[in-house]
């Protein structure tokens, strides 16, 4: 058993025709997110499949969930993880790291709002690596009731986003503002184009709106200037972006419709719908994407196949 599990991994990995040594994970969790994290798979960022495993199970914060799972590969090759921890009512979010996605470290809460008595929420926090600086930045959203101007939302559905940086996730620095487009906002990554363009995408998540936009700096911290109009339809959340080749792919949670939409783009300025073009397995929730030696791959699915022998 375990050797055809492993033979077939060898045939999906390498196709006769492919030379390329990079896959693709995809981290995810299944609502209510109380059963920890999920990955997904793929060799070409477009098709999809499950590992069907948890590969860890909540343990930090009072509702003990892991949802909005951000994962970055560091230049020691080290997986660092952050996620959702609390819905409400907790001022931190969950870490833990790993060498081969299968063994994890203790998780850990991280505060970033205790000096903000008021702050309702630490939702979504997004992981980037800043190559110039040799630092992690986290950014996340919160909500400070009757802080800032609002749309038709409620005040405690009235987000900010703020970021905090760290080197080695033990010392960070005192959290930020980050991002203030004069609407509320959530789920936001940083995507680096090269070393002067930088692109933000994030939710607006203003009544009616509920749609994604993008913003752009010349520096990872900003300030993001020139929000675009929205690349998506309502009720969309979660967004993903990787680059395949010359294009950015840019998953997202099209919640309305209990599907994942996708948009294509070379400039993230003009956007191709491609929703038609993807596969995910169903139950999956948004994480975030990211590119791994197909060595990575192998090792978890040789990994798995011995636990069911």
């Amino acid at each position: 058993m375990r050797q055809v599990c492993f033979f077939l991994c060898f045939l999906f990995f390498f196709p006769v025709f492919s030379c390329s040594n990079s896959a693709y994970l995809y981290t995810s969790f299944h609502e209510p997110a109380n059963q920890g994290l999920r990955l997904l798979y793929s060799k070409d960022a477009y098709h999809w499949k499950d590992f069907g495993h948890i590969f860890l199970k909540p343990e930090v914060g009072e509702k003990k969930i892991m949802r909005d799972a951000s994962i970055l590969q560091g230049t020691d090759k080290i997986f660092r993880l952050v996620w959702t921890s609390s819905w409400k009512g907790e001022k931190s979010f969950g870490y833990a790291s790993s060498k081969d996605l299968i063994h994890w470290s203790k998780e850990q809460e991280i505060p970033v709002m205790e000096d903000e008595p008021t702050a309702v929420n630490v939702w979504a926090p997004e992981l980037f690596y800043d190559a110039i600086k040799k630092q992690y930045i986290i950014v996340w959203a919160s909500t400070i009731p009757f802080r800032f101007a609002k749309g038709e939302e409620d005040e405690y559905n009235n987000h900010r986003l703020y970021y905090t940086t760290t080197k080695d996730f033990v010392s960070f620095s005192k959290e930020k503002l980050f991002f203030d487009p004069g609407f509320s906002c959530i789920d936001a990554q940083i995507v680096q184009q090269n070393q002067t363009h930088y692109v933000l995408v994030f939710k607006d998540n203003t009544r009616p709106n509920r749609d994604l936009k993008v913003a752009f700096a010349s520096n990872p911290l900003g300030p993001y200037h020139n929000v675009s109009k929205a690349f998506t339809l309502g009720y969309s959340e979660g967004p993903s972006t990787i680059k395949v080749g010359k294009d950015y792919l840019i998953y997202y949670d099209w919640y309305s419709k209990k599907i994942f939409g996708a948009a294509k783009t070379k400039d993230f300025k003009t956007f191709t719908d491609i929703t038609d073009k993807i596969s995910i397995p169903l139950g999956h929730k948004h994480g975030t994407i990211i590119k791994v030696k197909k060595r990575i791959i192998r090792n978890i699915l040789h990994e798995l196949s011995k636990e069911k022998d």
